[in-house]
């Protein structure tokens, strides 16, 4: 591949996230207030239909892996998903009761959830070969998200009706198609099946570990995604106001994301990872106590430490702790844990806790559970010691 075929290539990727990620960010920090005010669904049914969408994630992403080794047509299958997520998310705002919209979500989640780890397998491959960066690829999917929220708030305070999250999630998405005919043809193969590369990993203590810290760590923040609308609602915001907060959040991630390799080399991966994961900790505690929502505002763009850090230290880590021969396994277990059952679980609890106590002391639960997982980051960090003496990177 010649050089401006590989920068243009590069450009067109940069592209694609920025416009999957505008999809993602238009439906879902406003998809619970969606289900509460157009659709009249209490909290708990709140926390099972927005909670189906990460466990499908656990179960679909293998399968979506699998016909992609078989297939050798991951470019192919990326079209599929993101053509059949948007023609199904035009239909779902005119489901009405609480079984359809959790059977809609449903659907909409089966090919929705194949979208990120097949780009994320092309794009990986793509800057190995090419010497270039996942930060710089993934923090145009943080500028996508953030534009569309605030879009969105925008749109759904002046019209007063958040079914428009629903077609700008379609739209998104067909945006994205054009820019996947620049898109490689091919992903990194995979070397060993999957269950020889489970049976590998099981084996590796600090991997399975740090799986088990992220869970306790990224399922907050991808449960927060959800429900910080709501929040802000409790504490006196509105739905611009919530375009305004997530626009802060999530444009923060991408000053540190394009930053977060230089940060990894200067004091190493796993110092990242427990920086960045006491930020979060910190503002789910202060948000435990019900501050102003000029606070609120305030607090957001710490996001951009808490996430746009912790996402590019999280997969060097992982790829850093397995085994060569079974880093794409590994790269697919992390994604299943915390994005999957992760998610799944924290927003499940969340939706029951907001419904018997409030927001704020689901926020107090959040807090809690980080800190659990950032005290097995530190075990992490001790078993691996004498394997890192320098920084990852």
């Amino acid at each position: 591949m010649t050089k401006p075929s590989i920068e243009k290539t590069y450009r067109f990727i940069q592209l694609f996230y920025f416009f999957a990620f505008f999809s993602f960010g238009s439906l879902f920090p406003l998809l619970s207030v969606f289900l509460e005010e157009e659709k009249g669904l209490n909290h708990t049914q709140i926390g099972i239909v927005i909670a189906a969408l990460p466990l499908v994630t656990i179960f679909v992403q293998p399968v979506w892996g699998m016909i992609s080794d078989y297939t050798r047509r991951p470019k192919r299958l990326l079209m599929i998903a993101s053509i059949m997520a948007a023609v199904l998310g035009l239909f779902y705002p005119f489901m009405q009761l609480f079984p359809f919209l959790l059977i809609g979500i449903i659907s909409i989640a089966l090919f929705q959830s194949g979208i990120v780890p097949l780009s994320d397998s092309l794009s990986l491959n793509f800057v190995h070969s090419n010497g270039k960066e996942y930060g710089n690829i993934r923090l145009w999917g943080a500028v996508g998200f953030a534009v569309s929220v605030f879009i969105l708030g925008r749109v759904t305070d002046l019209t007063g009706s958040l079914n428009w999250i629903f077609y700008f999630f379609s739209f998104g998405l067909i945006l994205a198609l054009l820019a996947l005919f620049q898109f490689p043809r091919r992903s990194e193969e995979v070397s060993v099946s999957f269950r020889a590369g489970l049976k590998v990993l099981l084996k590796q203590k600090p991997f399975m570990l740090f799986l088990i810290s992220n869970f306790f760590i990224f399922g907050p923040v991808l449960a927060n995604n959800y429900y910080f609308g709501t929040f802000i609602l409790s504490v006196g915001g509105t739905l611009s106001g919530v375009g305004i907060a997530f626009l802060l959040a999530a444009g923060s991630e991408a000053p540190f994301m394009k930053y977060a390799q230089k940060v990894i080399d200067s004091i190493g991966v796993l110092n990242v990872i427990l920086f960045s994961s006491f930020v979060s900790c910190s503002r789910w505690f202060l948000y435990f106590f019900e501050p102003s929502s000029e606070l609120v505002y305030a607090t957001t763009i710490v996001q951009g430490i808490s996430v746009g850090l912790y996402i590019p230290a999280a997969l060097i880590l992982v790829r850093e702790l397995a085994p060569p021969e079974v880093r794409a396994t590994a790269v697919g277990l992390y994604s299943a844990v915390g994005n999957g059952l992760g998610n799944a679980f924290f927003t499940f609890t969340g939706g029951v806790m907001i419904d018997i106590w409030s927001a704020a002391g689901m926020y107090g639960f959040f807090s809690g559970m980080t800190l659990l997982g950032m005290l097995l980051v530190t075990v992490v960090k001790k078993w691996t010691t004498n394997l890192m003496k320098e920084p990852i990177g």
